[in-house]
Order: structure tokens, then C-alpha cells, then sequence
């Protein structure tokens, strides 16, 4: 037997009761919609609220801006919260902070968005010089937030879904393609050089013979080293990020999380030089890169030692991730399949591998072109 409804949104069919849930001020009632697939669930969703009511459990989150809510919904329901890692919450956090606690639509009651203002807002921030990948992030960050606030029943539809973002996806590509810095073999035989015998050179080596993020690299133990079968199971990774007591005091702590994606778990086959290397270290325990304390090497000090390496080398400046890059591009051009190389970098798919291709060709292209001489 087909459920028995009395209101449709959005192409749904729900069953809506109305309930007074208190007075004005001049005496009139406040009244509250209830909705549920069924009379019985929207009947049971309205006895739920006029207890809390009256227990002093409900907050009469119809008067809530945008802003008070996110900031409670961060503070109050993630903050500390098992359910997202510290460095997701520090992110949300400042996407919170930079893009909508003082903007445009922060005032906005929560019942009262639409689309419409979303969209008005997005693209005054495209306006103003923010490209479709900040916008982008952006919006799936508010399609986050506005699904738990559906969750919780305080609306019923999330404004996110239908907007539409300026620029298109190409810009994310192009912006990829850009920061995709490969070092040449000139120059990795310079630093090969250059830090022979130093501590820098197995951090090094191993990262171009492996391609692992920096947090991977970093948070590497003895456990996780398989010198047998000669692979390393990358199972974690380590980052500095913000830990907040509260919305105005926050620290840094260097916490070691899961890997970034379900593909980021795998096993990665290391060369026999790496092997040797790492066989030659005497004391196999704790962290294979560590400060004087145990503790793992913070990201931005490598960073920062990375940097002065290359100058030291007379070397253009590249992020230190440039290395992970160099290894992907390197595979490529030995000819090892687009498939391979993704599994071995953790990629959650491989449109994501292709950026290195673009890299990779124009090596080939610079090689293809000494054949010039003879067919001149």
C-alpha cells in the first residue's frame, strides 16, 4: 500500500504536519512545519521537538545564520570529533574563517538561503580574481555543511545543488600541469653529487626511488620496511597541523593520520641501491628519518634544507614535492604503463597520473628532435 503524503518538494513526496511550538512577543503563534515519508514519522519527528522544548533541549535554530551555525557545527559537533582527522578540520576551519565568516552571505538566516544568493556569491568571488578550483572547494565544503544541516532537519534541501561555478574544469588541469616541476638528469646528478654522505641523501634518494608524498616519507618506520621482499607498506602519514582548544586558542602538533585516499595504502618495490642503503643502517628501530628527540622531521624544515640544497646547486628553485613529480615523469618515460605508475603513487584515479604525461612528452619531444642532424 502506496504511503499516504500531502506536500511535494522539489519532485519528493512527504507527509507535513504544522505545530505551534510557542508565542511572539504580541501574542501570536510561532509555528513550525514537520516533515516525515509518513504521518506517523512526521508526527513522531514533532513530539521529539516539543519535548526537547520543553526539557530546555532545543535551540530555535530558525533565527541562525549561516555563520552562528557553521561555527557551532565546527566547534560544537566536529571539533575533537573521531568522525574527520585534524587536518580536515583545520582546513574546514579556515575555508569557515577566509571565505564566509565576514562575507556576504554570513548574515543570511539558514531557512532563508537559496541558490540563488550562493550563486550571486560565487560569482563575485570569481569577480574579484578566485579561480573555478577555489570556488569549487568551496561549494563542496557548503555542500557538506548544508547536508548536515538537512541531516538534522533544519532545512530541507541543500542550496548547493544547483549552482553553477565560473570557469570549468580545464582551469584545474592547466593549474596541475603548472605545478608539475620535474628535475632533469643533469640536475639530479648535480644533488646526487652534492649531498654524498650527508643525512639529506637517503631522504633523497629514497623519495626518487619511490615517490612518496612528503607525510608518507616523513612518518616511514622500520616496521613498515620490508628489506626481504624489498618494499615499504605505506600505511600513514605524518603532518604538522593546527590542534584547537577552543574557536580563538590553537597550537601545532605533528600527528601522524591515515593516508590521504584508499588507493594511498599500498606497497611500494624499492631498487637494489635503496636496499643497500638502508641495510647498511645499523640501529633498525623507530623512525627511519627523525630529529635528535625521536621525533619525526617536521615537513617545513625539509622544506626549508630543501630549498638551500638547490641554491647551493645553482639550481632554479622546485617544491620539494617536485621529487614525487620527477619519479612519476621518469617511470613514464621508461615506458611503464599509466596504470603501474598511478597504483605505485597512491592516485585515486588516473586522470590524476595524466598531468605527468604532459611533462614526460616534452622530454620525448626534446629527444626526438636530435634525430634533426641526420634527416637534414
Amino acid at each position: 500500500m502506496a504511503k499516504k503524503t500531502n506536500s511535494k518538494i522539489n519532485g519528493k513526496e512527504y507527509y507535513r504536519i504544522r505545530k505551534v511550538i510557542g508565542h511572539k512577543s504580541d501574542g501570536k503563534k510561532i509555528l513550525k512545519n514537520f516533515y516525515g515519508e509518513s504521518k506517523k514519522e512526521a508526527e513522531q519527528k514533532a513530539t521529539e521537538y516539543l519535548n526537547n522544548i520543553q526539557n530546555g533541549l532545543v535551540i530555535n535554530f530558525d533565527n541562525f545564520t549561516i555563520s552562528d551555525l557553521m561555527q557551532s557545527w565546527l566547534f560544537d559537533f566536529l571539533h575533537n570529533s573521531s568522525k574527520i582527522k585534524p587536518s580536515t578540520f583545520q582546513r574546514y576551519e579556515g575555508l569557515y574563517r577566509n571565505y564566509i565568516k565576514d562575507s556576504q552571505i554570513s548574515g543570511s538566516k539558514l531557512i532563508n538561503i537559496k541558490s540563488i544568493q550562493l550563486q550571486k556569491f560565487y560569482n563575485s568571488l570569481y569577480d574579484k580574481g578566485y579561480s573555478y578550483s577555489q570556488i569549487n572547494t568551496l561549494n563542496t565544503f557548503l555542500k557538506v555543511f548544508f547536508n548536515w544541516c538537512i541531516d538534522n532537519d533544519y532545512i530541507l534541501k541543500n542550496p548547493c545543488s544547483k549552482v553553477n561555478i565560473k570557469g570549468n574544469k580545464t582551469e584545474i588541469i592547466n593549474n596541475e600541469r603548472k605545478e608539475v616541476e620535474i628535475l632533469s638528469e643533469e640536475e639530479i646528478k648535480i644533488i646526487k653529487d652534492y649531498l654524498k654522505g650527508s643525512n639529506f641523501e637517503l631522504l633523497f634518494l629514497l623519495d626518487l626511488a619511490s615517490g612518496l608524498r612528503q607525510g608518507e616519507l616523513l612518518a616511514l618506520d622500520w616496521d613498515h620496511i620490508d628489506l626481504k621482499n624489498k618494499i615499504i607498506k605505506i600505511e600513514k602519514s605524518v603532518k604538522e597541523v593546527y590542534i584547537y582548544e577552543d574557536e580563538t586558542h590553537k597550537h601545532i602538533e605533528s600527528i601522524f593520520q591515515t593516508p590521504k585516499t584508499l588507493n594511498s595504502f599500498r606497497d611500494v618495490p624499492l631498487p637494489d641501491v635503496i636496499i643497500g642503503m638502508l641495510n647498511k643502517i645499523a640501529l633498525k628501530k623507530g623512525l627511519l628519518f627523525k630529529d635528535i628527540e625521536g621525533k619525526p622531521l617536521k615537513g617545513k624544515n625539509v622544506s626549508t634544507e630543501w630549498s638551500k640544497i638547490l641554491k647551493k646547486c645553482n639550481i632554479t628553485h622546485k617544491k620539494f614535492h617536485s621529487i614525487r613529480h620527477t619519479y612519476a615523469s621518469i617511470l613514464l618515460q621508461k615506458g611503464v604503463d599509466i596504470e603501474t605508475v598511478a597504483e605505485l603513487m597512491g592516485h585515486s584515479a588516473i586522470s590524476i597520473t595524466q598531468i605527468y604525461l604532459h611533462s614526460s612528452q616534452k622530454s620525448k619531444s626534446k629527444s626526438v628532435n636530435k634525430l634533426n642532424s641526420i634527416l637534414n
